[in-house]
């Protein structure tokens, strides 16, 4: 046969000798150093960076050790630098603390995968605001319906198919009913969801509320600051019953928000961190109180000795 009819390709040294480990690791994803003016946020990015003490804290530690954990990021669709699915609070202070680029990993991402991850790495956090949880939530159940993912799974407890509520709380550490009073709160109007965050208006009462539309929500904003007051739950439960029969109004909320509440008529509570100020760390609750009563007796009998006189 001719020399030239032969069809041989012959393979370069590296990969006759390359091993099975060392294809592998070429197919890891790798660590990339990137500009950090080429890192933009994630879209509609729910969880707020803040310049806070632990934001301090971060900035500190990036000065002296750098970023230890890389960021990871997905190229955007017009080629223009990365979009952040996870380390924006990285990104901030590494920019404060004066870096020029930072360690990313980068992924090719759908958009809802981008979102899910996005929200999972987030919601590992220590410390997140009722309005993070609340929009996180949403948009990672908006995520898991768009994708149909997992919705034919069914509980072996309780026998019933999961719902795409079920997958965010089980992966979240709540139920799938807490799953879908958190996005209530995405009802609230921007200023109630502050105080909500505020903690200024608990979480049960700002889920009945979020039942009131935007008209209603500011009518009863400006009752709420007319009485200085912060509604109860009960409270809450009426404006909302008002509000669904069609008989919600300024005055009415001004009155129910006017009402003294029952559990300030019957008692006095006092955060266990501020007392814990005041007693050694191995009382417990019932110490505190009978020293307290013990205090107080005192004091009274003080008090009666000196108008005695």
């Amino acid at each position: 046969m001719p020399k030239n009819s032969l069809n041989v390709s012959l393979k370069g040294a590296d990969d006759i000798f390359s091993t099975e480990e060392s294809r592998q690791e070429q197919q890891r994803e790798q660590v990339q150093q990137i500009p950090i003016g080429e890192l933009f946020p994630f879209k509609n990015h729910p969880f707020k960076v803040l310049d806070d003490e632990a934001m301090t804290r971060t900035v500190e530690s990036i000065a002296q050790y750098g970023v230890l954990a890389p960021l990871i990021a997905r190229p955007r669709p017009d080629g223009d630098g990365y979009e952040i699915i996870s380390g924006h609070r990285r990104q901030y202070a590494a920019k404060l603390a004066g870096l020029d680029t930072l360690p990313v990993i980068v992924r090719q991402m759908s958009d809802d995968a981008a979102v899910i991850l996005m929200v999972d790495s987030n919601l590992q956090r220590e410390h997140i605001l009722p309005s993070e949880r609340a929009l996180a939530y949403k948009m990672k159940l908006e995520a898991i319906k768009n994708q149909g993912a997992r919705s034919d799974l069914t509980s072996a407890q309780v026998g019933r198919k999961l719902e795409a509520a079920d997958i965010v709380g089980q992966e979240a550490g709540d139920s799938r009913n807490q799953v879908r009073r958190f996005i209530r709160l995405t009802n609230l109007i921007p200023e109630l969801l502050d105080m909500v965050d505020e903690k200024k208006i608990s979480f049960n009462p700002a889920v009945e509320l979020s039942y009131l539309d935007e008209s209603q929500q500011r009518a009863f904003l400006e009752a709420m600051d007319g009485t200085q007051n912060a509604p109860s739950v009960s409270q809450a439960q009426q404006l909302k019953k008002m509000a669904q029969c069609g008989e919600f109004t300024y005055e009415k909320a001004f009155d129910i928000l006017g009402q003294e509440k029952k559990s300030e008529q019957d008692t006095v509570t006092i955060k266990n961190d501020i007392l814990r100020k005041y007693f050694p760390r191995s009382y417990t609750p019932r110490q505190m109180e009978e020293k307290i009563i013990q205090l107080l007796d005192a004091w009274q009998k003080k008090q009666q000795r000196h108008n005695e006189r």
